[in-house]
């Protein structure tokens, strides 16, 4: 496989540079194992679209585009620090 450049600030190279050796890895091989793991916007879809089947198959509960947009509020809240009384 041929190596390609990727040309990114120099405190983003810094960085990786230091979570890869934190890691025992190389530079490449960090960027390699972050490509990897880091699912796609399709993969996402597809991995939403499983779980609401799974859901409605195995438990009875169909979810509503309504259940959705309230769980992502939820999530954003809880990452932005916000207080969540209940789902």
């Amino acid at each position: 496989m041929a190596d390609t450049t990727v040309k990114v600030d120099p405190a983003v190279r810094d960085r990786l540079m230091v979570l890869a050796r934190e890691r025992g890895m190389t530079m490449r091989d960090l960027i390699a194992e972050l490509a990897g793991v880091t699912p796609t916007q399709e993969e996402l879809r597809k991995r939403y679209e499983e779980t609401k089947a799974y859901c409605e198959t195995h438990f009875g509960v169909t979810l509503t585009d309504e259940d959705h947009d309230r769980v992502e509020k939820v999530w954003q809240d809880l990452e932005a620090g916000v207080e969540v009384e209940s789902l």
